[in-house]
């Protein structure tokens, strides 16, 4: 690490972006397009955020979170990032769900979703179609406080399978539980629906290195190891920030920080009026996760278990058991050799939501046992399908809510953000503090990859007729 991250900076930037997640770099990279003098800030040694990824010795690389997102990434990358990245991100092969109340493989799109409730469920075909069509109606402007539990109980009442095939995906994408706004729901739900689920052929590792390189090509100043301690406000504006104990200066700022780091942390609830704490202060953080890495040894190899495996012992779908610290749910997801092309390597990554609470205040002894635990329990039940996968392991790590919030700084580890009221929280900063903005994982529907990226498109359109408008302000003055 050398010693000064931040030598040859510029004397001031157009936009500092503070962390290098989906949202941020998206942002980063469309201001730079436009000629923006952009500047992003990430305190880790690799950018991402939760989107990325990790290499340990023997030749293993894992992704963090599940790798998985709908085809309408395949428009945001091109329209925002370039036709390489795009052209990289292809479909799955399948999803695979087994638990007490079905088992089967689906190509997780309208289509197959319809046959399966049909054919499987005896659902009419009335009722689905008029669930279907009633999901994609959602939009952001439109809660009427109905819950998705009620929704699913209107649409298909007494039919916890049915709510559990619905839902349970969905959960693992953004931590929503029966108790979010149902429009939280059908708008997630229907974006993976349209063709089903897609991913980034090559990596996380590559897809990040790509973007980087784009960042660069549009002139973005991209800092690694440089963690922003304070973002710098005077007389309700924006100046520019703190970061490895040293102020830059910025006519903007954009926060890919967690919603509540940012207002009470990097900013400081003493720049916010009081009707707007109030509200910021019961914006409620969305649930964590624990992940098990395995990675197989080399020549080792697996049978094909789906790209995405649902599992439960469960005999009913619970929110609340999904992400309880006694783990009866976990996701798979399935790493191939052709998910790298190139490679020979198979990995499997386990994934569990879960709550901050049953990590956070464990002594150091009991938390190394409780992860000990966790990947012993995990490779049990990974033994129900591979049943000789343990003597084919070569490396086996886990992650919980205090490894994410470690790396990330996510306060609580919260992988999934915030509960819907946040959105409305993260849109208002502008009104609050002129020239900063908040883009990334809030909402829940924000959540996700292609959430995320679209997010940081909105912002990036903000900011830049911010600072078009403070260009004619100044310009005026001068004359």
């Amino acid at each position: 690490m050398p010693k000064d991250q931040l030598q040859g900076i510029q004397s001031e930037y157009d936009v500092i972006v503070i962390g290098s997640g989906l949202a941020g770099l998206t942002c980063a990279n469309i201001l730079g397009r436009m000629g923006r003098r952009v500047l992003v800030l990430e305190h880790h040694y690799q950018l991402g955020g939760m989107a990325t990824w990790f290499r340990r010795k023997r030749g293993h690389i894992f992704d963090i979170s599940l790798h998985g997102f709908p085809f309408g990434m395949v428009k945001s990358c091109k329209r925002y990032w370039n036709d390489d990245i795009a052209s990289r991100i292809e479909p799955i092969r399948g999803i695979r769900f087994d638990n007490p109340q079905f088992s089967f493989e689906t190509t997780y799109d309208r289509k197959d979703f319809t046959r399966i409730l049909v054919e499987r469920f005896q659902q009419p075909l009335e009722r689905v179609e008029a669930f279907f069509d009633k999901a994609r109606s959602f939009n952001f402007y439109d809660d009427d406080g109905t819950t998705t539990g009620q929704f699913l109980e209107r649409c298909f009442p007494g039919r916890n399978d049915v709510h559990r095939l619905l839902m349970e995906p969905i959960a693992y994408a953004n931590g929503s539980t029966l108790d979010d706004p149902a429009l939280t729901f059908g708008i997630v739900f229907s974006n993976f629906m349209s063709k089903g689920v897609y991913i980034f052929k090559g990596g996380t590792d590559l897809m990040v290195g790509l973007m980087k390189k784009e960042l660069i090509r549009n002139g973005v100043d991209v800092r690694i190891y440089s963690d922003v301690e304070r973002v710098l406000v005077e007389s309700g504006r924006v100046t520019g920030v703190v970061c490895n104990g040293r102020p830059i200066r910025a006519r903007s700022v954009v926060s890919n920080a967690n919603l509540r780091g940012t207002i009470q942390r990097l900013v400081g609830e003493e720049h916010f009026a009081s009707d707007f704490l109030e509200k910021a202060r019961k914006v409620r953080l969305s649930s964590s996760s624990c992940q098990v890495y395995m990675g197989l040894k080399p020549g080792e190899s697996f049978d094909y278990l789906g790209d995405l495996f649902f599992t439960s012992t469960l005999d009913h779908f619970d929110s609340v058991a999904l992400c309880a610290k006694d783990v009866t749910s976990r996701t798979f997801s399935c790493y191939y050799p052709d998910t790298r092309p190139g490679s020979d390597r198979y990995s499997i990554v386990s994934s569990t939501n879960a709550n901050w609470d049953d990590w956070a205040s464990l002594p150091p002894e009991e938390y190394e046992r409780e992860k000990a635990k966790l990947i012993e329990d995990t490779i049990c039940a990974l033994e129900r399908y591979l049943p000789d996968i343990r003597g084919k392991l070569d490396w086996i790590e886990a992650a919980t809510p205090g490894t994410f919030s470690r790396y990330t700084k996510t306060v609580h580890g919260a992988t999934f953000g915030t509960k819907f009221e946040g959105l409305s929280v993260s849109k208002a900063i502008p009104e609050q503090i002129a020239g900063l903005w908040h883009a990334g994982s809030v909402g829940i529907i924000m959540s996700g990859w292609l959430g995320t990226i679209n997010y940081g498109v909105i912002v990036s359109n903000e900011v830049d007729s911010y600072l078009s408008r403070s260009n004619a302000v100044r310009a005026t003055e001068e004359v």
